[in-house]
């Protein structure tokens, strides 16, 4: 593929060739675990599918390239992907990162490698000034999350790579809520790409993948080598998955983003919710960086009810087009209440200092009808708070 081609060209047809020996258009599942070897140790690149697999290849040929990346590697999960960045720490290093991420890296960090002698810091990572005052001499890596999840916060990618290498660190950007299509973190000075594949590059909520994007060839290699050796990789089914997922990205994040930009607009004028945040609002207050930093706004939006915890849950049980589940980024529209599922791990009086609170509701916005979508929010609203 030609660098120069536009994103939507490349998300169809980077690192996918038709196969040489049958035609196929698309990309073969590699359902087999091993390889011949012509003689001992001599193989055409495959030899074990843990090692390799070249419907997974396809995959990472193909995230590179909408990454913009000379480098990508396809893991089971997107925690998977994290893990393998935490992988390159070693006992007593210290990672900086924000004070309201996904719930599940925050237990990753705190309750997997803090055991392991690995000091974190969460801090405002839209607070420079903070974020500068964190870095310590041990400080290895500046983990970063933008829009954030769940309060939508949007990070200067640009700033706090300058930061982390000032600092000697690496500054890793967890881009799965902008997707490729809406940002690419490496042409703002990161580092590293980590991704759940499961949320918009799958794109149906019908597959589990996580990857990680460098133009660091040395990063690459060890990056290939803990893939191998911890064995957390894809199978090809699921690879072929994502390359299905990763056609229609495009085309599925602008009704992601036409939609949820008009529910916010609505969300912000309802006499129930106190607070919408949304990067594409003008209210918002990294409005004007998220408007140069990202091609556009989003799929995803959090708001605040005026109402107690336990309206909060009576509203999210009481959606019928948006599903009341964990997980985002597919087709149809997910509802949840972070405090009390994707965030639970997070101490309360940890998760409500970062802003986290109680009644606050995190949307996934699909693409079916907004009007569909309003509707169905404003009955919920009206059966747990009227």
């Amino acid at each position: 593929m030609d660098d120069d081609e536009h994103f939507e060209t490349r998300a169809i047809h980077a690192g996918q060739e038709p196969d040489e020996e049958t035609g196929a258009l698309m990309t073969p599942i590699y359902a087999n675990s091993t390889y011949e070897q012509s003689a001992p140790g001599e193989h055409t690149g495959y030899e074990y599918s843990r090692t390799g697999n070249p419907t997974r290849s396809d995959l990472e040929d193909n995230l590179a390239a909408l990454e913009g990346g000379e480098h990508g590697r396809a893991f089971s999960s997107g925690m998977g992907s994290i893990n393998t960045v935490m992988n390159l720490l070693d006992a007593g290093d210290h990672v900086v990162t924000g004070d309201d991420v996904y719930g599940g890296t925050h237990r990753l960090f705190t309750q997997v490698y803090e055991k392991y002698d690995v000091e974190f810091d969460f801090v405002d990572t839209t607070d420079h000034d903070a974020v500068a005052d964190a870095m310590q001499e041990n400080t290895e890596l500046l983990w970063v999350e933008t829009p954030t999840n769940p309060l939508m916060r949007v990070n200067d990618i640009d700033a706090l790579s300058d930061i982390a290498h000032d600092n000697d660190a690496l500054c890793a950007v967890d881009n799965t809520f902008a997707t490729p299509y809406l940002q690419r973190p490496l042409e703002h000075g990161a580092d590293i790409v980590s991704h759940s594949l499961t949320k918009y590059l799958g794109g149906h909520s019908d597959v589990v993948g996580g990857a990680l994007v460098t133009d660091d060839a040395e990063l690459d290699e060890e990056f290939g080598f803990y893939q191998n050796s911890v064995g957390a990789t894809p199978g090809p089914f699921d690879a072929f998955l994502v390359l299905r997922g990763t056609k229609t990205l495009p085309v599925r994040m602008d009704r992601h983003c036409e939609n949820a930009n008009e529910l916010a607009h609505w969300l912000e004028a309802h006499e129930h919710v106190e607070h919408v945040y949304y990067p594409g609002l003008e209210s918002h207050r990294q409005h004007d960086l998220a408007a140069e930093q990202m091609d556009d706004f989003g799929g995803m939006l959090s708001f605040e009810l005026d109402a107690s915890l336990e309206e909060a849950s009576e509203f999210v049980s009481s959606t019928e087009v948006f599903t009341l589940a964990e997980s985002l980024g597919g087709v149809e529209s997910l509802i949840e209440q972070p405090a009390a599922m994707t965030h639970a791990a997070i101490p309360k009086e940890e998760r409500e200092a970062a802003g986290l609170t109680d009644p606050l509701i995190r949307a996934s916005v699909g693409i079916e009808n907004v009007d569909d979508l309003k509707a169905d929010l404003d009955q919920a609203i009206t059966a747990a708070l009227e």
